[in-house]
């Protein structure tokens, strides 16, 4: 037996592309133990990676030392007698309970000086590792080895029946097809298509016979309740802030398309394998880009973009706001047939 502690990342979107990795250490270790250590609100998503065996919860915000109570956590997970650590974050932080926990092998990037924290430390090559995935599953490796390529998409499991019971419980029908919206984006406004625009959209496809369902956290109501006010149609569904991560994986399974923007539900989407169209702003999609078959990515070429901001630097964000309902439209009816 050979057991691993993976320290996650704390965004859901690096939560899913995570998973490729446990994929190639399976692979690698036919009698792999693996458990991650991850932020509660990820927790959902482990337990729909048949890999890991244990969800730890790690209570630790962003910013956060506790110098303390990392090392009672630490000292807590002593008597697994983990093999191996890999860490994911670049943070000394979070390198820091592994050590605590004498793990033998602690892998990951150097990131911030990490030197005697891990003591099986790679140098991060951004041009040979342009991927977010790929930087993950490049730790599945020894020391020296070179990536293979394709890396394995992100792949989640959903059990159909505890689906069945969600979709029960919140008197949801499968009697017209779905379209999923995901209008929420926790890089910022950059990565948010217009409320309108989806409102649009939702019309289109209810006068063509589909429902929509919204989809988001508790910051997303806001735009989900805009969405379902300007749209005006009894086919819109408002979950956004309704439901939790765990239903919204469930209810996102039985989507025949999802319209979404650059968020972690785009990566949930497409670890699914749900057909789905992606908006993109100015930031790159080039480092934490969806992998799926099934995907078809919407950006407006327009000057000075990609601009790989938070906030539009002309003040327009043309970008996102003349990418028409239409042209979303059209996209859906191509990624359908």
């Amino acid at each position: 037996m050979y057991s691993i502690l993976v320290v996650a990342p704390a965004w859901v979107g690096d939560s899913v592309m995570a998973e490729p990795l446990y994929q190639l250490l399976s692979k690698k270790h036919r009698d792999l133990v693996l458990d991650v250590l991850a932020p509660g609100w990820t927790l959902p998503l482990l337990q729909r990676m048949p890999q890991v065996r244990n969800a730890i919860e790690n209570p630790f915000a962003h910013g956060q030392l506790r110098l303390q109570e990392r090392r009672a956590l630490g000292v807590s997970l002593r008597p697994h007698r983990y093999d191996q650590a890999i860490v994911l974050p670049n943070s000394l932080k979070s390198a820091l309970i592994p050590w605590f926990a004498n793990i033998p092998k602690r892998t990951g990037f150097v990131g911030e000086m990490r030197y005697g924290l891990l003591n099986d430390a790679r140098k991060l090559e951004p041009d040979a590792l342009p991927l977010m995935v790929e930087r993950f599953a490049f730790l599945a490796g020894d020391k020296g080895d070179v990536l293979r390529r394709p890396v394995p998409n992100p792949r989640m499991v959903v059990d159909s029946a505890q689906a069945k019971a969600t979709l029960a419980s919140l008197g949801l029908s499968l009697a017209k097809p779905v379209v999923a919206f995901c209008p929420g984006a926790e890089y910022g406004e950059a990565k948010r298509w217009p409320a309108r625009h989806f409102a649009e959209l939702a019309r289109n496809i209810g006068e063509s016979g589909g429902q929509v369902w919204i989809f988001g956290s508790g910051k997303d109501r806001e735009i989900g309740d805009a969405i379902s006010l300007a749209a005006g149609a009894d086919d819109v569904h408002q979950l956004a802030g309704k439901t939790t991560l765990d239903q919204a994986v469930d209810l996102l399974s039985f989507a025949t398309v999802v319209v979404t923007n650059d968020s972690g539900l785009m990566h949930v989407a497409a670890a699914l394998e749900r057909p789905f169209v992606a908006l993109r702003g100015p930031p790159s999609s080039g480092r934490t880009g969806a992998l799926c078959q099934k995907a078809q990515l919407l950006r407006l070429v327009l000057p000075r973009s990609p601009c790989f901001k938070r906030v539009c630097p002309l003040g327009h964000l043309d970008c996102l706001n003349k990418l028409s309902p239409q042209q979303v439209y059209q996209a859906v009816l191509a990624v359908l047939h």
